[in-house]
């Protein structure tokens, strides 16, 4: 891989967000450029970085694909709006759950969601838009995950030889693509955004279908939702790097009201890591985890059993897809 980290060490926050603005502005000209907003700390710091360099020559746009956790289309359009982005929110549920329709296998979820976020809507919004470039919130992870074949992430195109001008209709760019996520939450927090995004816990590009084992149906994809609303009440105020609740896809047995009764499994994820490159689970204490399975199981419909994983990465991955 030729590309070259920029270190948390080595970072200088301001002189990098010049860098980029000056970069970007150069790259549009006097065009307009498309950008894709996903809530998370990457897609927000690219967000802001692109609204300095290009203002009202910016059109950002925020994908409702039906698979995000609960209220967060809304809420991260209008946290954006508050720190001064133009952002349209996008329906697209409809066109990613018939491209999941059917599909089981992890890398085959995955690439339906990347034809769909790229050859469907986002070459049909930059079509419109008249724009030539899309900007996304790939980090060098991303790329460095990718490229050995460890898990394929969504957003990297060129790196394994797409060339997107001709496979989609416009080029991409990737400001943040030498940084891994600390070193993007100091320049997001430069950045001047608020806390909620700069500090978020990491949340995958596949979103909640990367917490689906199996096919991600709209009743699955709900299902997981509350678990996950659940999950992150319960250890809001836990110091940890990430942590996902994650459905599986065989009903196992268990009991209700003196019967038996086939239900789903919840498994339970939560991650101590400097950039997820190794991570090792955290060390909740018991009271925590009985709670998270008391809640799920009388919370969310047909959950009979709450699992915890404590397999490190590696041999584990953070997500289970």
């Amino acid at each position: 891989m030729s590309l070259t980290e920029i270190t948390l060490a080595d970072l200088n926050p301001v002189a990098f967000i010049k860098d980029q603005c000056d970069a970007i502005a150069a790259t549009v000209g006097g065009g307009i450029a498309v950008n894709a907003l996903s809530g998370g700390v990457d897609s927000s710091a690219v967000t802001m970085l692109a609204h300095r360099a290009l203002g009202s020559r910016l059109k950002t746009f925020f994908v409702d694909n039906g698979i995000m956790r609960e209220g967060e289309p809304q809420r991260v359009v209008n946290i954006l709006r508050q720190c001064g982005a133009a952002v349209e929110l996008v329906d697209a549920r409809d066109e990613f759950f018939d491209a999941l329709k059917g599909k089981t296998d992890p890398e085959v979820k995955r690439q339906a969601i990347t034809d769909t976020f790229y050859k469907a809507v986002f070459s049909r919004l930059v079509k419109q838009s008249g724009a030539r470039h899309l900007l996304q919130g790939t980090i060098y992870t991303d790329v460095e995950e990718t490229v050995a074949g460890i898990k394929r992430q969504h957003n990297i195109l060129a790196q394994l030889g797409i060339d997107t001008a001709k496979e989609y209709g416009y080029t991409v760019i990737e400001p943040l693509i030498q940084l891994r996520k600390p070193a993007v939450r100091v320049v997001a927090k430069a950045l001047g955004l608020p806390e909620e995004i700069y500090n978020r816990p990491p949340f995958p590009g596949p979103a909640l279908v990367a917490r689906v084992i199996g096919e991600a149906t709209r009743e699955r994809i709900a299902l997981v939702r509350k678990a996950t609303v659940v999950l992150e009440e319960v250890l809001a105020g836990v110091q940890a790097f990430q942590y996902m609740a994650i459905l599986h896809n065989d009903r196992i047995p268990g009991m209700r009201d003196g019967k038996r009764d086939y239900g789903f499994q919840i498994e339970v994820r939560c991650w101590d890591s400097k950039d997820a490159v190794s991570a090792t689970p955290t060390r909740l204490p018991f009271e925590v985890l009985e709670k998270l399975a008391d809640r799920m199981t009388s919370e969310v419909p047909g959950v009979v059993s709450v699992t915890y994983n404590i397999a490190s990465k590696p041999p584990s991955t953070m997500e289970a897809v």
